[in-house]
């Protein structure tokens, strides 16, 4: 039998569906796009993916490739050392991230976010960034369900706050950044978690005055007692192997879309970390982007230029911290780019108002300057 997280699958990337189109369920409105389009040309859409294209299947195949590079091209020995070294940081702390999104995907009903994030309180930006963080999307992964959030009545400080916490601080990218960063790894995550709750509070003391965008709510929430839904679905749980393999089916198929929407950033943040690494002097590092106030801003900068998937910016962000020392602007390069991502402001202008984009950007640069430079004091 179809599960609703089945029903509200994504016919084009295989995401959960929070958007009603056409008579399906779409992540975003370019997938509904894509689908109108398939459907206003038959043949289009009847048409084989390349296999080749796919990223669980190019990534690891070029992965390969360029970490036996020294084998076969000589000249590229130094930039397939550093990819093979980092390959072996990142490759079970990704797995692990992307099953837990599976995990989240396939057992924690959306409802539950949404009957969470309503109300003036400070618990609901607690609740808003700590849902963030077990998200376990991308900037552009989690756009989607954070708009729907709002249009079903979740207050702009916590849509924000939810927004902030999701890209940067997400369980992928958890494990990930310790596994390249060590201990270290922690403090930047429990940074970006601070960023994000402080914006929220600061968020809901500007909507207590008016001067953000007025929140919506085209439709009921629904009145969910969460623990006791919770308990309900543990106890009536069919324990048979017919339902554990679904289950692991639903699980897999989670991490696939996740895995796809992230493999491609991380390839290309681990090629750019190994080729910058191999082909850049130490000393231009330390004196462009060294642990200074002006190295500070030109890391935030490049962030802003280079903004990718966050999974995909870890491992350059870790290049930067080993060869400048300078932990407070690995973590400005990681939270520079999604406080500047065009397409997120974009489409935050467009679904909630302009107010809050101005208001997001004056209030998260200043945070991630201030802790960038508290946190290039620590010369550890």
């Amino acid at each position: 039998m179809a599960t609703d997280a089945d029903v509200r699958r994504d016919p084009i990337c295989g995401m959960q569906g929070t958007l009603e189109r056409h008579g399906r369920w779409f992540c975003s409105e370019e997938c509904a796009t894509e689908y109108a389009r398939s459907l206003a040309q038959p043949h289009a859409g009847h048409h084989r993916r390349r296999w080749w294209l796919d990223p669980w299947v190019w990534v690891p195949l070029s992965g390969l490739a360029l970490a036996t590079a020294g084998s076969w091209w000589p000249s590229a020995a130094g930039a397939g050392a550093i990819y093979a070294g980092y390959l072996k940081k990142i490759f079970v702390p990704l797995l692990i991230g992307l099953l837990l999104g599976g995990l989240i995907d396939r057992f924690v009903p959306r409802e539950y976010i949404i009957r969470l994030l309503s109300g003036p309180k400070k618990r609901v930006i607690a609740r808003a960034t700590l849902l963030g963080f077990l998200a376990s999307t991308c900037s552009h992964g989690c756009l989607a369900l954070s708009l729907e959030l709002y249009r079903k009545g979740a207050s702009v400080p916590a849509v924000v706050s939810f927004l902030l916490a999701s890209p940067w601080a997400s369980m992928s990218l958890t494990f990930i950044l310790l596994s390249l960063f060590g201990a270290k790894g922690l403090v930047i995550i429990a940074c970006a978690l601070a960023i994000a709750f402080a914006t929220g509070l600061i968020f809901q003391r500007l909507a207590r005055r008016g001067l953000i965008d007025p929140p919506t709510a085209t439709e009921e929430v629904a009145d969910i007692r969460i623990w006791e839904d919770v308990r309900r679905r543990v106890r009536g749980y069919p324990w048979t192997a017919a339902r554990l393999a679904a289950d692991a089916r639903g699980v897999l198929a989670g991490m696939a879309p996740l895995g796809r929407m992230v493999l491609g950033w991380v390839q290309l943040g681990l090629v750019l970390s190994a080729v910058l690494g191999a082909a850049i002097p130490h000393q231009t590092f330390m004196r462009w982007l060294g642990p200074s106030p002006l190295g500070l801003l030109l890391t935030l900068a490049f962030a802003t230029v280079m903004e990718v998937c966050s999974e995909g910016t870890s491992p350059l962000a870790f290049e930067l911290y080993r060869h400048t020392g300078a932990l407070g602007n690995a973590f400005a390069f990681l939270m520079g780019g999604v406080v500047t991502d065009y397409t997120e402001l974009a489409a935050v202008w467009t679904a909630v108002g302009r107010r809050t984009v101005i208001w997001m950007l004056l209030i998260t640069l200043p945070l991630v300057i201030a802790v960038g430079l508290i946190l290039n004091l620590w010369r550890v």
